[in-house]
């Protein structure tokens, strides 16, 4: 994607399930654990490089001893700032004694992060604050074991305001009202009624304090504590949770929104945002992962059992198409085949667009993440050349010479690397001019690779959101090669509604679709419609969320995709581009056919999959006529 969105986070969580000399005997290292949790956030970068954090959770340790490590990192490169500054201890005690590097007891009563149970966690600072204090894992602590709970996830909730309050009422005093202190809150309260519930029944029984606690460890009803914490809870989640005594759980939405992938064998209890990593990691086939049922938890009991247990009713399967086109690895078996439909897929309106002249035509991407989406592209040409060429065979009949028949064959689709993106360029000078005319020399292009004045330039990229490096760059380099036309092609359709489920996309003006809708309502003497539409909004601004309509819709509803694309064009053609500029997106339909288990399609749509995503969009809507530049969430 050429313009800078950015995703919320990803996580990774390890259960050895082995007594830790195991690993040592069998990989000859005490950090087994360790090394592949490091492993599983490096190859989930993409999805956060603002922040990260690790927790470890030892288990059967005494009283008195450290049995919870946590460590984050605001870093440039915060994975290795983590990884470096648990090594740095590891190298102490082998210089201390290297005898102590091999000896697991040794190693787990007196060294961080050589426990059993691991938890990682990548962030995206989304929304202006990037500091320690708001990078996961969260950790709420006690003096009792079984009420010590560490919890990262993927995830936003578009109802923090409804859960603060509700923990207020309950006598809580949050320390701060974000969604993730809330999610914190909400399970520790459960987790304490557990607690207590449990002790209050065994006590009387005649137990020690002591034979109490571990009996708490053994009957705590994890599914229960879930159930009651999450029933209110209203957005996208991929949520991971570890509790002191050894428990641990994931859990995800009841639509799926945001995505899970979990491996378990005899040695390992394993999961991670995106299904290659573990593959990477743990050297696996795609089919011996399983993919976390939306709704449900994966619970991790210390005894090694695994269960994926129902604790939120799933509801229409509505996983963010979004990740398929953009975020996620493209490694990914089904990804990789998605992303490529979804290029083939626009192959009619392309040729539409460049009027069927492939001989005139030149074909490339920007970005380097839409390469295999360009691929579908140039697959969907050649399956359209080896028809016309099978036609234009078949026509010659008893005509046919080999000078003919070499001018069919050899028709191709003319592929060249148009643009390189450079290396990020920085400049002491602070005026705005300077600052753009750096912005527009980000790329740099192949020169001699068109035909000045008589070639089409065909650029494929993953989608427009707001479009302002294709006007401050990618348009600019791209015409100094001379083309008749350039063509700009997404292979995600326009993204015309804000998210509120963890991707960075809350703005109704972050979007150049809405900015040609309005246009387009003012051009043809519609603003009325823009009126109606904020007086309905703000109507709705305190009614419950079930009750709320999307009513932006209406901003959208008097055009065709079509014409909305081509004001999109106009808006972002700069007035010194001497080609004509022509953009297309794909279709909702195809993209429908593209990415058939992932139907999440509410950027596009507006078709929300929880109530909270209407009331976002309304608020983002009411924000964006009040001029107040804020998340609506």
């Amino acid at each position: 994607m050429s313009d800078a969105i950015k995703h919320e986070c990803g996580i990774a969580l390890i259960r050895l399930k082995k007594p830790l000399q195991y690993y040592f005997d069998k990989y000859g290292t005490a950090f087994y654990g360790l090394s592949k949790l490091h492993l599983l956030m490096e190859k989930q970068h993409n999805r956060g490089q603002d922040g990260a954090g690790v927790a470890n959770i030892k288990f059967n340790m005494d009283a008195g001893e450290r049995y919870i490590s946590r460590l984050r990192s605001i870093d440039s490169k915060p994975i290795q700032d983590i990884f470096d500054q648990i090594n740095n201890r590891f190298k102490q005690v082998g210089e201390e004694n290297p005898a102590h590097l091999k000896d697991v007891d040794f190693l787990k009563k007196n060294v961080g992060f050589t426990g059993e149970l691991f938890l990682g966690h990548l962030r995206y600072g989304t929304f202006g604050r990037n500091s320690i204090e708001s990078c996961h894992p969260f950790l709420r602590q006690n003096n009792w074991i079984t009420r010590n709970l560490v919890v990262a996830g993927n995830f936003n909730l578009t109802n923090v305001d409804e859960l603060f309050d509700v923990l207020v009422e309950i006598g809580q005093h949050p320390k701060e009202k974000s969604d993730t202190v809330t999610v914190l809150e909400k399970i520790g309260h459960f987790l304490d009624q557990e607690n207590e519930a449990l002790y209050n029944e065994l006590k009387p029984q005649g137990y020690s304090n002591p034979e109490i606690y571990a009996k708490i460890e053994e009957r705590i009803d994890i599914e229960k504590i879930l159930k009651r914490a999450s029933s209110d809870w209203d957005g996208g989640y991929a949520m991971a949770g570890l509790f002191g005594h050894g428990d641990a759980f994931v859990m995800r939405d009841p639509s799926g929104i945001r995505p899970a992938y979990w491996y378990e064998d005899d040695e390992v209890c394993v999961v991670a945002s995106e299904r290659p990593v573990i593959q990477t990691a743990f050297n696996l086939k795609s089919e011996q992962i399983q993919e976390l049922t939306p709704g449900h938890a994966l619970i991790i009991r210390k005894n090694g059992s695994v269960k994926e247990t129902l604790i939120n009713e799933p509801e229409e399967a509505l996983k963010c198409s979004f990740e398929r086109i953009y975020f996620s690895r493209g490694n990914d078996l089904e990804i990789y085949n998605e992303r490529k439909m979804l290029g083939k897929n626009v192959v009619p309106q392309v040729l539409d667009a460049i009027g069927h002249d492939l001989d005139n035509s030149v074909f490339s991407f920007i970005p380097n993440t839409a390469e295999v989406s360009f691929y579908g592209m140039i697959k969907g040409l050649e399956d359209y050349l080896n028809d016309r060429k099978f036609n234009a065979i078949k026509a010659l009949g008893s005509n046919i010479t080999e000078e003919k028949l070499h001018e069919i064959i050899y028709q191709r689709a003319r592929i060249e690397k148009i643009a390189i993106k450079d290396a990020k360029l920085r400049t002491f000078i602070t005026q705005d001019d300077s600052r753009d005319d750096l912005v527009a020399h980000v790329y740099d292009i192949t020169y001699g690779s068109v035909k000045r004045n008589q070639d089409n330039l065909v650029i494929i990229d993953d989608s427009i959101v707001r479009g302002t490096t294709l006007k401050q760059s990618i348009l600019r380099i791209l015409d100094r090669l001379d083309p008749k036309t350039i063509v700009v092609v997404s292979s995600a359709p326009q993204i015309r509604f804000p998210d509120c489920y963890g991707i960075d996309m809350a703005k109704m003006g972050d979007f150049i679709a809405f900015e040609a809708a309005i246009s387009l309502l003012k051009d043809q003497g519609k603003t009325a419609i823009i009126d109606e539409v904020y007086q309905k909004c703000k109507a709705q601004i305190d009614l419950p969320k079930e009750q709320i309509k999307n009513y932006v819709k209406e901003i959208y509803a008097p055009f065709t995709d079509q014409e909305v694309s081509d004001k999109i064009a106009q808006l972002l053609t700069p007035p010194t581009i001497k080609a004509k500029v022509k953009i297309i997106y794909q279709t909702v339909e195809n993209l429908h056919q593209a990415c058939p288990k992932n139907l999440g399609d509410w950027y596009f749509t507006g078709n929300y999959p929880t109530p909270g995503g209407n009331k976002v969009v309304n608020k983002a809507f009411v924000n964006w006529m009040e001029g107040k530049n804020e998340r609506a969430y």
